[in-house]
């Protein structure tokens, strides 16, 4: 059977057409920054396969599959377009957090200063921008809607909230702006040029921003789990480079702030467990997205995605 993002995809052929689809996204990712000019290139190609680098091209691909025609080239080309731009933001964003732990896909930042890591991000929002239009107009003001959502994201978490605004409401519209966004946006553009039913486009797409955003908070609950006894050594995710969860802000604000204390705490502090429950909710969400959508082995795989995405971090 195959598996890509963890995510067993069932039947052998079906898994091998998914699996296929998104080789070609990897593949004419790596051919547009090959053309690079060679001053840039060796900096602006990410190491593809890292974890953490197949959930958008996987959602255009099974996205993909409910239209008539899964396979055309404007698939691959919106799929790329996508995952360019989460790249992209994983270098700002080693630079922005001062991050002692690279992200796999922004190796530059730990043998080059941190100026040819912003103008990496930048070349590789270039890159996006230039698949995209190739795709017509529509599916480039997709790209650029998603673009603005996403610094919109980053901008609300860099700036912080004001003390009237709930933390666990600030920390889930952060992460809905940041990660949903993209993958909502690879759902949608999948389903649109695979042909899919505009009902079918928008329940993917609806689809996509809660998986995307439930699969982030267990990537932060899991960073906090998986490390809890050597807080130095978090993995490059939002809790391990410094944008705290509600929990860990409330704790940093007592007076026990040593890092250590703050990840034994999470343990059981009532701002883990809320996002425990808001990717419950999430996934209770997708599943009723999915049961409108018609029964085949796409919907199954990503049914298996989003149970994988609960059980993760149980």
């Amino acid at each position: 059977m195959s598996v890509a993002a963890g995510v067993t995809l069932g039947d052998s052929e079906f898994g091998a057409s998914v699996c296929n689809g998104v080789t070609r996204i990897d593949e004419l990712i790596s051919t547009e920054l090959s053309q690079s000019e060679e001053i840039i290139r060796d900096a602006v190609r990410p190491p593809l396969h890292a974890e953490g680098t197949r959930l958008r091209p996987l959602f255009t691909v099974l996205a993909a599959q409910f239209g008539p025609d899964p396979n055309t080239w404007q698939v691959a080309v919106a799929g790329a377009a996508i995952e360019l731009m989460h790249l992209a933001t994983l270098c700002h964003d080693d630079v922005r957090d001062e991050s002692q732990v690279r992200s796999a896909a922004c190796r530059t930042t730990s043998r080059w200063d941190n100026n040819v890591a912003i103008l990496v991000g930048d070349y590789r929002f270039a890159i996006a921008s230039r698949l995209g239009s190739r795709l017509g107009t529509r599916a480039f003001g997709i790209i650029a809607e998603t673009f603005a959502e996403l610094v919109t994201g980053h901008m609300r978490e860099t700036r912080g909230t004001a003390n009237q605004v709930d933390l666990l409401d600030h920390y889930l519209q952060c992460v809905g702006e940041k990660s949903g966004s993209l993958v909502a946006a690879s759902a949608k553009l999948g389903a649109t040029f695979s042909g899919a039913t505009d009902e079918q486009t928008v329940r993917l797409s609806r689809l996509g921003r809660l998986v995307g955003t439930a699969f982030h908070i267990s990537d932060d609950i899991v960073a906090i789990a998986s490390n809890s006894d050597q807080p130095e050594q978090l993995p490059a995710t939002d809790l391990g480079e410094g944008h705290q969860t509600p929990a860990m802000r409330k704790s940093l604000d007592g007076p026990n702030n040593n890092l250590a204390e703050v990840v034994a705490l999470l343990q059981t502090a009532t701002g883990m467990v809320k996002a425990k429950e808001a990717v419950a909710s999430y996934a209770a969400q997708a599943r009723d997205e999915l049961a409108c959508l018609p029964d085949c082995a796409a919907r199954r795989a990503l049914l298996a995605l989003v149970d994988s995405t609960v059980s993760r971090h149980e």
